[in-house]
């Protein structure tokens, strides 16, 4: 059973936060979507045929410098060693190293969390196994769930390494892919709900919807497992964040806090927003309805949206209005939201 099932190629900048700069010497270009993300997809008989455990020892032992403690249980058949890189891991990895030396008091902590795991997926499931338990909803069976999704589904696998790619390179709060992995909530309810999504869509609603309504009590984000959401996402601070049952959001968008992709009342069927890819949407935007929110548009922050917004445009005001549209492809990868400035047409 598989920690990765692609072939991941790093780019050159994949690596480029001074701090690993000294770590990493051999970074080859091979870039998806428009020029953000760093992995290429291969076929899959082209992908890794082994799963993961922990790769050569470094050049010190980790026991000696971390205490070992509430380590994540592997299932043993899942464990062998990866035939190629997995440039995200390794630089997780190496960030939880010298964050440990930074803060020894933290030693403990990102050993459980990281550095104790054999892949990107056992650690992320751990992580966020950890912060939704509850006295009886055990870190132990969140573990299993995530586990026994993540590593049977290739595309969850891309997914969470394309996201956690757009949280390092959209949020300047984000400083490390580190950093979204143990801390970002918007990132940890993301992978929540690509675990629901998957669940649902194999008739376990009912669970679907307790991970739901877990990571809602937690996080206060609201992602109904049944909506269809791309890859390369940012959910930046997230708070507040609802995503409705027939809501669909393309590759590569970016959605600050607050934001509402709903319906307009109580009816069923095809009732919430279709957004397409490279969208911008500012905080506390609303949008309402089954409309379609064209490719690269930009929603501003606070508008209230009730029809469709054409492809590559600006809208802003309640109810929104065109107000101009935008030189750059996509705005969600630049996430540059004031309107007064000259990246935008009128």
């Amino acid at each position: 059973m598989a920690c990765l099932s692609r072939r991941w190629v790093p780019s050159p900048d994949m690596l480029s936060g001074e701090h690993l700069s000294h770590h990493h010497h051999h970074h080859h270009h091979h870039r998806i979507h428009g020029g953000e993300g760093v992995f290429g997809s291969g076929d899959g008989d082209e992908g890794y045929s082994k799963s993961c455990t922990s790769l050569p020892s470094s050049a010190y032992r980790l026991e000696k410098v971390f205490p070992v403690y509430a380590m994540c249980g592997s299932d043993p058949e899942s464990a062998s060693v990866l035939d190629g890189s997995d440039p995200v891991w390794e630089a997780v990895k190496e960030e939880a190293k010298l964050e440990a030396e930074k803060e020894p008091i933290l030693s403990s902590f990102l050993y459980a969390s990281i550095l104790s795991h054999d892949c990107l997926e056992q650690a992320l499931a751990f992580v966020i196994a950890n912060r939704l338990q509850n006295p009886t909803l055990l870190a132990t069976q969140l573990i299993d769930i995530f586990c026994n999704v993540i590593m049977h589904d290739k595309d969850i696998q891309q997914s969470i390494r394309l996201d956690v790619q757009a949280f390092k390179d959209r949020d300047p709060a984000c400083l490390s892919y580190c950093t979204a992995i143990l801390y970002m909530k918007g990132y940890h309810s993301l992978q929540v709900y690509r675990v629901a999504h998957a669940l649902w869509h194999q008739g376990r609603k009912v669970l679907a919807l307790a991970l739901q309504s877990r990571v809602s009590e937690v996080f206060g984000i609201d992602i109904h497992p049944a909506a269809k959401i791309g890859e390369g996402i940012l959910l930046d601070h997230g708070t507040g964040v609802v995503i409705g049952e027939t809501a669909v959001v393309g590759n590569r968008v970016s959605l600050m806090q607050g934001v509402t992709l709903g319906g307009t009342g109580k009816g069923t069927g095809d009732r919430h927003p279709k957004v397409g890819e490279g969208v911008l949407i500012g905080a506390s935007a609303t949008i309402l309805g089954n409309i379609i929110i064209g490719e690269g548009s930009m929603i501003a922050a606070g508008s209230l949206v009730l029809k469709d917004v054409p492809p590559h445009s600006v809208v802003a005001g309640i109810p929104a209005n065109i107000i101009g549209g935008l030189h750059e492809h996509d705005p969600s990868l630049t996430m540059k939201h004031d309107a007064t400035k000259d990246f935008f047409t009128k």
